[in-house]
């Protein structure tokens, strides 16, 4: 007899976690993964807006050298874990941490491609104590349109039927209705895009192996063919600008929330919010 409420298989953890380590080790020889340093950077300029202190910080998936030396200078004691965490290796769906082992968990990079999604940000925020707080950032719907026009015309050419070459995102509607659901407390979730030209299709599927996403479908992908290749270089080659470059955009989903606290303000009737991302972060200050 099948349990309906599992979550769906939708990704394989150890193809995750082989992507992750050859990122890694890609990463260091390219210089880094921008895009993960830009997520991190966005919330490292939002834990500035909270004017309170943090003594014990969970960082999950990528973790850049400012975001370290930025809790580092706060005074924060930081664990690092994820499908590759020096310190603990797991998934955000099953969390080996204590309820309330943590003041501030902040994820980046990962949290779009675990099997149970709605369970890991539960997970989250049982591992929070009391009014802590957890940052999160994601590719989100919307992103690598030109990517998948050239996986397209790819499966087109090859004539043997669309695959999934890329896994479905969230948009933030949907992300901002999980935090909910996860009982998160003034929970925030919205996005920025970005917009990234590159020369040709191989430098964006480097920068993508540099953060670990590729395709760790559990279904996998089939090889594609030379036909195939040859296919997805050209249509995204026809995409491009007069200078010769193709643009292409990541939609960054950013979620953040508090840990129910008895002494925490009530949330105002829903539709009725007039407080902007920075005051709600900053609410401590006006305690």
């Amino acid at each position: 007899m099948s349990d309906d409420t599992a979550p769906r298989i939708l990704f394989s953890y150890p193809r995750r976690r082989l992507a992750m380590a050859r990122g890694l080790q890609l990463a260091a020889r390219h210089g880094g993964a921008f895009l993960a340093e830009h997520m991190a950077d966005e919330i490292v300029e939002r834990l500035g807006w909270v004017n309170r202190s943090f003594s014990e910080a969970l960082v999950i998936g990528h973790a850049p050298a400012m975001l370290l030396a930025a809790l580092d200078a706060r005074g924060v004691k930081v664990t690092l874990a994820g499908p590759n965490g020096p310190d603990m290796v797991c998934d955000e769906d099953a969390l080996p941490f204590a309820p309330g082992s943590f003041d501030l968990v902040i994820a980046i990079g990962t949290l779009d491609s675990v099997n149970d999604l709605p369970g890991a940000l539960i997970q989250i925020n049982r591992s929070l104590r009391p009014d802590g707080l957890m940052m999160a950032a994601l590719i989100g719907a919307g992103s690598l349109p030109r990517l998948k026009a050239a996986m397209l015309a790819a499966d087109e050419a090859t004539g043997r039927g669309v695959a999934a070459h890329i896994h479905p995102q969230i948009d933030v509607r949907a992300a901002g209705d999980l935090l909910q659901r996860a009982r998160f407390a003034m929970s925030v979730a919205d996005s920025d895009t970005l917009i990234v030209r590159y020369s040709a299709l191989p430098a964006l599927v480097r920068d993508l192996r540099c953060h670990g996403w590729t395709n760790v479908l559990a279904t996998g992908a089939p090889p594609v063919s030379r036909t195939g290749l040859i296919a997805a270089l050209q249509a995204f080659a026809e995409a491009a600008e007069p200078d010769g470059k193709t643009p292409e955009r990541f939609e960054i989903v950013y979620l953040s929330g508090w840990a129910p606290s008895p002494d925490q303000p009530k949330p105002a009737r829903r539709g009725s919010a007039t407080t902007s991302l920075a005051g709600v972060l900053d609410k401590s200050a006006r305690r």
